[in-house]
């Protein structure tokens, strides 16, 4: 008899990991998601297509395909991780080249495409940050793909602020690299023009509380795969991040600002594998908020109660671009979920936990609806 559980618990884990490398990781989805957040005074509505690792090889005939096949959006941005080997950079450019926004197409780098990426024991990524060994990489070929990628439309915002118009809408735009391996400048993040409204691209979500802190009102990043291999109850084994598991993925609230973290479309090509967690591409269509729904909020909204939110606590205080201390005026409680945003919570429970990202926050958390 227990022999017989044991083939049979060993014949539905070697169906699971088929399943998760030769159906799950090709199962490329378009997930629309609709924010009230632009100030009222905005246009009608600003379409973003949000694409993240990527992690192109260089025969990618069917990511290329879905890639082609997305709608167009105003502006398309691309939240770095690109490639999945040096030798797909041509293929990389050509399969983002028909996803290009109608009024502008923005992109960071992620760590593989800075680096080689090579095998890793997955043992590592249960270790904490400081107890893994550091390794040896190979430079690769980011040079080249940015080069590429803005000669042919795209713009680079690594570590880059500025100030633009996107359809009559005043933006304060920031981007950052990636914080995983160290290269973002938190030094230009300070708003420079706060009543215009704020947008942060960055690949590691681990910059973001910092970001909130700083007023931005919507924020883009990748990096964490969704988790990549997910189970029910549990959600993601592990996230790469200083973040909890439980912003690994979708639309999160943070204070009167939104995070959104894409599950990404790819891999590595060492470890081609997706479990409970499909590859996505996500349309997030933006739209001013009604006076009666406060800052933000999406069709999906329930009418519980409204969680609280508590102010960031941080021992270092963001500096401004003179070099002046400043204090942030952001609130830093989150209302998070992988699903669309709320303002209202639908969970009374909340606990408290702190990122290691070097602003220290107090977190409300309570999972939003599914829509």
């Amino acid at each position: 008899m227990l022999l017989r559980i044991l083939l049979a618990i060993a014949g539905i884990a070697v169906l699971c990991v088929v399943y998760g490398v030769f159906v799950e990781r090709r199962a490329f989805r378009l997930v629309r998601r609709d924010l009230a957040i632009l100030p009222a005074d905005g246009p009608e509505a600003l379409t973003v297509l949000h694409l993240s690792d990527l992690h192109v090889v260089r025969l990618d005939r069917r990511k290329a395909t879905f890639l082609a096949s997305l709608p167009a959006a105003d502006v398309t941005v691309v939240t770095g991780d690109f490639l999945a080997e040096p030798e797909a950079v041509e293929a990389a450019v050509a399969a983002v080249r028909p996803t290009r926004g109608r009024l502008a197409s923005w992109f960071v780098l992620g760590s593989n495409d800075y680096y080689v990426p090579r095998p890793k024991n997955p043992i590592r990524y249960f270790l904490p940050q400081h107890r893994r060994t550091p390794r040896r990489a190979r430079r690769g070929r980011a040079n080249e793909l940015r080069t590429m990628l803005t000669a042919d439309g795209w713009r680079d915002l690594t570590n880059l602020p500025d100030e633009l118009d996107l359809d009559g809408l005043p933006v304060e735009l920031l981007g950052l690299a990636d914080a995983h391996i160290g290269r973002q400048d938190l030094r230009v993040a300070p708003r420079g023009a706060p009543s215009a409204f704020g947008i942060a691209v960055m690949h590691s979500p681990d910059s973001a509380p910092e970001i909130v802190a700083c007023g931005y009102r919507f924020l883009v990043a990748g990096h964490t795969h969704g988790g990549q291999v997910r189970f029910p109850l549990i959600g993601a084994l592990v996230t790469n991040s200083h973040l909890p598991r439980r912003l690994v993925s979708g639309l999160i609230r943070l204070g009167d600002s939104f995070l959104h973290v894409s599950p990404g479309l790819g891999t590595s090509k060492y470890a081609p594998f997706r479990f409970l967690c499909p590859p996505e591409a996500t349309l997030l269509e933006l739209r001013p908020a009604r006076a009666d729904q406060g800052p933000a909020r999406s069709k999906n909204a329930d009418s519980s109660r409204t969680s609280r939110a508590t102010r960031p606590r941080s021992p270092s205080m963001p500096r401004n671009r003179s070099g002046v201390g400043m204090r942030s005026s952001a609130s830093a409680g989150l209302t998070i979920g992988s699903s669309s945003p709320t303002v209202r919570a639908n969970g009374d429970r909340a606990d408290s936990r702190r990122s290691d990202t070097g602003s220290r926050m107090r977190w409300m958390i309570a999972p939003w609806p599914a829509p």
